[in-house]
């Protein structure tokens, strides 16, 4: 364990980034599609947020919802939309005012993608659907992100996190043995689908620089789920066993591949733990070494059959052994005979106490206008010619007003303030 270092970490920040260059119409909001666009901006593409001046805070309700940044209320210090938008720009446009489409129909034809995640056919209704935008900008990349997607027999449903999670089937196949599903408390589809959606924006203009050829890319977070069931799916159209049957599922155990012991086992301490994964019959012999008991002799844990067949039993033996162990020294027994374990760890932990996510840089500091110094999560990945970097937090409302209308658009400063005047922008 270290002390907490709130300091930005020291990785060289190379100019320009690998995206250098592009620039992204943006109108995502919540989690898959702003968390897509962060990965944008950390490496170097100009992402300009777009939001509504007039219903503020409403196309992205995490704006102004908690957690909250410290003291902080209100739309500016929402916790996961400063998470989800830091090194973005932000303008608004009230795309009632007949002006506003004017100046967004300018912004896409200097830009190289417009990304959106509203409800299908939002964008439609405003006047910007994909053959609209290509009217503009014949190249456009055009990448529209929901729930159930844009095309199909759920085209019209709208959805949340846990409306996409149960349609997608997670839902159903989560919690454990003999007990209804628990869902997953969270949208990790929203992550997944974030996921896809910056990969196939960086494809889509690959293909650009390739042909000169823009596309439309239709992402469905309950289909990027769809990936997330790996051998549970394999175990149904294979085998015809369902995820629910007699003492499944599982969560704490491993079917695919077969393992014995693994899980997580009580330790020491209120609510401390330890992960074990025994993946082999020669991790049982380290194991059984390391743990040094009477019962570890015992020739039915020998095998993996054995220890399949009398799980029940292993398990409770394990966790007598765990009880009244420090996570950290079980962990450490385990690690030096060669066995898998880790300490289970609370996100506080993870965050100020292991030196491998501060030595990593994940977490950064960055200025943020309403709110001062802020942390945020930067990019589990580094590159060594072209590394990722934030710069700056979340926009607050209409923040890069001046810059974008003024010196991306040409609009003089009068202008703009006459379009702010009449709530334009």
């Amino acid at each position: 364990m270290i002390a907490p270092d709130h300091r930005s970490p020291v990785w060289p920040k190379p100019e320009p980034g690998a995206l250098a260059g592009i620039r992204i119409c943006d109108f995502t909001g919540q989690l898959a599609g702003a968390g897509a666009t962060k990965i944008l901006a950390a490496l170097g593409a100009e992402v300009i947020r777009i939001e509504d001046p007039v219903r503020q805070g409403r196309w992205d309700i995490l704006r102004g919802t908690q957690p909250f940044v410290g003291e902080h209320r209100g739309i500016e210090a929402g916790g996961s939309y400063n998470n989800h938008n830091a090194g973005k720009l932000g303008i608004t446009l009230n795309l009632r005012d007949d002006r506003a489409k004017e100046l967004l129909a300018d912004l896409v034809a200097v830009s190289d993608a417009v990304t959106e995640n509203f409800a299908a056919g939002v964008l439609d209704r405003l006047g910007f659907g994909y053959e609209a935008l290509r009217a503009i900008k014949p190249d456009i990349v055009y990448v529209s992100n929901n729930g159930f997607g844009a095309h199909g027999p759920y085209a019209s449903f709208r959805s949340w996190g846990p409306i996409a999670q149960a349609v997608s089937g997670l839902t159903f196949q989560s919690g454990l043995p003999d007990l209804p599903p628990a869902g997953w408390g969270y949208s990790f589809m929203d992550h997944t689908g974030a996921y896809y959606m910056a990969i196939a924006i960086g494809m889509a203009l690959y293909h650009r620089r390739r042909t000169g050829e823009g596309q439309w890319v239709d992402l469905a977070c309950i289909e990027a789920a769809g990936t997330l069931h790996g051998a549970a799916t394999l175990d149904f159209t294979v085998n015809d066993r369902p995820a629910r049957r007699d003492r499944m599922p599982n969560s704490n155990r491993s079917q695919s591949p077969a393992m014995a012991p693994h899980g997580i086992w009580a330790c020491n301490g209120e609510n401390e733990w330890v992960a074990i994964a025994v993946r082999n019959d020669e991790d049982w012999q380290r194991f059984a070494q390391a743990v040094d008991e009477p019962w570890v002799h015992d020739e039915r844990w020998s095998r993996l059959a054995g220890r399949l067949a009398y799980e029940d039993e292993l398990e409770r033996l394990v966790g007598t052994w765990a009880a009244n162990r420090d996570k950290h020294d079980a962990t450490q027994l385990l690690l030096a005979a060669g066995v898998p374990a880790a300490p289970v760890l609370r996100p506080s932990e993870r965050i100020d106490g292991d030196s491998r996510t501060s030595d990593w840089g994940l977490w950064v500091t960055v200025p943020h206008r309403d709110v001062g110094d802020t942390r945020v999560e930067g990019l589990p990945v580094r590159l060594s010619e072209t590394d990722w970097a934030i710069g700056r937090g979340a926009p607050c409302l209409g923040e890069d007003n001046r810059y974008v209308f003024g010196e991306v658009l040409g609009r003089s400063n009068d202008e703009i303030a006459a379009l702010a005047a009449d709530g334009v922008i």
